[in-house]
């Protein structure tokens, strides 16, 4: 569930003392179905990816109610309660290149590096893809027109008109309907084994009973999105692959769970790979010195490599490609 805003009618949340003047604030309402609960409960269920001894830690250090009272994690919420996170900023790196693969009067295209965040979250707030391109570019439109992972590299593309953001919007949507290979998305991953089918066609759909609530399934047969992925082994070294994957639809981490289905993880992979509490761990910054050694790699291996398409504004073939990144490239040849 998102946190709300507060309605013009209500004052805004008192700003408790020694709250840093840049300090993020978030606001979360507490809906009916969640009267009662547990304080650190609640924040569980609204902070994706937290454990219930990180909600804790968060809320004694920047939980308040709406008049500026600090709440204790074994408080019990209300119907409409106000919950005010006053967050500190958080330090992030914001002197990493974005480079420029394509650009024309309707579209910009990026060479997004990994560990690069595209759009605000709590955790990344200021630094992210669309904020730094607009502080280079002030006063420019500048619109996503998809999104990928913030552990993914390559290709992301950004709209700089409004008519632009529709119709490229409206290409991307008639492809994840099914809508055939109007945008080839090519994608390069590092696997661990080497997969054995060169199409993969399970249907997916979300794990409603994973606690994290952003994990994606493989459905039964006859349930659940069509989705399917083409598999190109490009090399093979100590057990690991080189693939080059097709994306033919468009369903969240369909790519990283066909190859997780398929006994082939991606390099990385902190929910579909040895064990989904990673992710958590990750958010926590709590990962153990076993996590690294079966993760072997600070983030997900998976690099958005070319988009192939009819540029929905000109008529003309647009070929946008994103050579790999050296981390990937340096893991690769390690493996030799």
């Amino acid at each position: 569930m998102k946190p709300r805003e507060s309605s013009p009618a209500e004052a805004p949340p008192v700003r408790p003392p020694g709250v840093h003047e840049d300090a993020i604030l978030k606001i979360y309402r507490v809906p009916a179905e969640c009267a009662g609960m547990r304080l650190d409960v609640f924040m569980r269920t609204q902070l994706r990816n937290t454990s219930r001894t990180r909600a804790r830690a968060i809320i004694e250090q920047s939980a308040h109610a709406a008049d500026g009272r600090a709440l204790r994690a074994n408080d019990r919420v209300k119907t409409d309660e106000r919950i005010a996170l006053w967050r500190a900023p958080f330090e992030e790196i914001d002197d990493i290149p974005l480079p420029v693969v394509y650009e024309d009067d309707h579209l910009m295209a990026i060479d997004k590096p990994p560990l690069v965040t595209v759009h605000p979250t709590a955790r990344y707030h200021r630094n992210t893809v669309i904020e730094r391109l607009r502080k280079t570019r002030p006063g420019a439109f500048l619109a996503l027109i998809h999104r990928i992972d913030r552990e993914t590299s390559g290709v992301l593309m950004l709209a700089k008109h409004i008519e632009s953001e529709r119709a490229f919007k409206r290409l991307l949507e008639e492809r994840s309907l099914g809508g055939g290979d109007a945008v080839k998305k090519t994608y390069v991953a590092v696997t661990h084994g080497v997969p054995d089918v060169s199409l993969c066609e399970l249907p997916v759909e979300l794990d409603s009973e994973n606690p994290l609530r952003v994990k994606m399934r493989i459905a039964a047969p006859g349930n659940g999105l069509e989705a399917r992925t083409g598999i190109e082994i490009v090399e093979t070294r100590a057990g690991y692959a080189l693939c080059r994957l097709a994306l033919h639809t468009g369903r969240q981490h369909q790519i990283r769970l066909h190859l997780s289905a398929l006994g082939c993880p991606v390099v990385g992979d902190k929910l579909y790979g040895p064990d989904e509490r990673m992710l958590a761990r990750a958010a926590d910054g709590e990962l153990t010195d076993e996590d690294w050694q079966l993760l072997e790699h600070p983030r997900q291996l998976l690099h958005a490599e070319r988009y192939d398409f009819t540029h929905p504004m000109t008529g003309e073939p647009l070929r946008l490609v994103a050579p790999l990144p050296q981390d990937l490239r340096s893991f690769w040849e390690s493996r030799a």
